[in-house]
């Protein structure tokens, strides 16, 4: 059988000292711990450009490939619908604009 492991959350936060309540109860609050604080005596540089920049376009590279692309007959269809509706659209208000100017040569 295939084995299960939990992951380890850090707790960043100190969050066990927070009141949790449970069904109308309240767990008791926990002493605080004192936090030691590390000191970094060296600064961490930026890599160079260069790096960056191949760093870069590994990741666009990547996410490039998460990208699903459509088939060409749906790119087909799809143009073919597209088509039709600016078609349709465009003859709607054309006949609107028409019966517009023909109700107003009449009342003029």
């Amino acid at each position: 059988m295939a084995e299960v492991r939990k992951k380890v959350i850090e707790d960043k936060y100190n969050t066990s000292s927070i009141k949790i309540k449970e069904k109308g109860k309240e767990t008791k609050k926990e002493p605080k711990k004192k936090t030691v604080k590390k000191v970094v005596t060296k600064v961490e540089e930026k890599p160079n450009l260069f790096v960056r920049f191949r760093l870069f376009c590994s990741g666009v590279k990547s996410e490039f490939l998460k990208v699903h692309w459509t088939s060409k007959n749906d790119m087909v269809k799809y143009s073919i619908a597209t088509i039709f509706f600016i078609i349709f659209c465009s003859l709607f208000f054309y006949l609107i604009y028409v019966l517009f100017a023909l109700v107003q040569s009449l009342f003029a």
